[in-house]
């Protein structure tokens, strides 16, 4: 099948999923249970969710798996879990498999992420520009002294090639350059677990994974979820909850995945490290001053120089009011002294 083709083919099938308001989340059908699988990012919003959910809805079980977004994916298409977390959006042969198969993906955008490049805490490094991280993770940069930082030795931390997060990473940072890394972690977790241990080590992971590591400001963007927000930050993802069709009204599928639009979902997913995408987007005060501070400045100066001259201009007009009434009071004085 011709690639343009196969692509209007997928888009015609997300529209047809994106608007059947009926369809059913997936193939079982006990709503009691749901099953969710995939991305070890997404993984900290998901347990966060379900947390609160079963506060409210005690009658429901949940089947938690953190496996990759890989793994999400085909779960999702193979009819094994009601919600695949992703933190990519599905590859070109996983959208044909799924359409093949009689999925219909509809992803779900739950929050945003700054994929942060992490070192040991002792690391004297502040930040890399992407160029050097990539110099870095292709193995032409092998000691931090080439980037700044101690005579000491890299050790390059990579996720696995199930992860999203990896793909992202290859796509943002290597640009297809072919990665070099000492070590591939199935985790997050296991990079954040490996950096805290290593002082020479550098890996990269969601924002929910930062205890006890120092991630590092990117093309002088500091690593903060304010940059994140405002799209500053140069290396950033939205997340994915992704299912079979929109689910189906009422369903707890359905009140699960629309959890990240309500107040005590933003409230989970910043706590549990990442950005709402109800605060995406928006400007803060810095950012107005920042981003708009030359024509702030002119502003300030034309309105000082008007006062001034404004300021100028009532003083002038002071003095000659006093000098007028002066020789009033002269001519009057003149006249009554001729008075006999």
């Amino acid at each position: 099948m011709p690639y343009r083709f196969s692509q209007a083919l997928c888009v015609v099938f997300m529209l047809l999923a994106s608007f059947a308001s009926y369809a059913d989340d997936a193939s079982h059908k006990d709503d009691t249970l749901i099953r969710i699988n995939g991305s070890t990012t997404v993984e900290p919003i998901s347990s966060a969710f379900a947390t609160h959910f079963l506060e409210l809805h005690p009658e429901v079980t949940f089947k938690l798996s953190a496996t990759g977004s890989g793994s999400g994916a085909k779960a999702l298409i193979n009819g094994e879990c009601d919600i695949a977390n992703m933190s990519r959006f599905m590859k070109q042969e996983e959208f044909k498999a799924a359409i093949e198969n009689g999925v219909l993906p509809v992803f779900h955008t739950v929050a945003m992420d700054g994929l942060m490049v992490i070192t040991h805490p002792s690391n004297p490094v502040y930040g890399l520009s992407i160029d050097q991280v990539r110099s870095i993770y292709s193995g032409v940069v092998t000691n931090w002294r080439e980037v700044g930082g101690p005579d000491l030795e890299i050790v390059v931390i990579s996720r696995d090639n199930k992860s999203g997060t990896q793909k992202v990473f290859n796509k943002l940072v290597m640009n297809g350059v072919k990665d070099k890394p000492d070590y591939q972690m199935e985790h997050n977790r296991l990079i954040q677990q490996l950096v805290q241990q290593e002082p020479g080590a550098i890996g990269y992971g969601g924002m929910a994974y930062l205890d006890g590591v120092k991630a590092l400001a990117i093309n002088g963007i500091e690593p903060t979820a304010a940059n994140v927000a405002s799209g500053k930050f140069p290396i950033a993802r939205p997340l994915f909850m992704v299912t079979n069709g929109y689910p189906k009204l009422g369903s707890h599928v359905q009140h699960f995945i629309d959890f990240y639009a309500k107040p005590d979902g933003r409230k989970a997913i910043e706590a549990a490290g990442y950005v709402s995408v109800q605060g995406y987007g928006k400007m803060t005060i810095r950012d107005v001053i920042e981003h708009y501070w030359p024509w702030l400045t002119v502003f300030l100066l034309a309105v000082m120089t008007l006062f001034a001259v404004r300021s100028r201009l009532a003083n002038n007009a002071i003095r000659q009011r006093e000098n007028e009434v002066r020789q009033l009071r002269n001519y009057l004085s003149d006249i009554i002294n001729s008075m006999p």
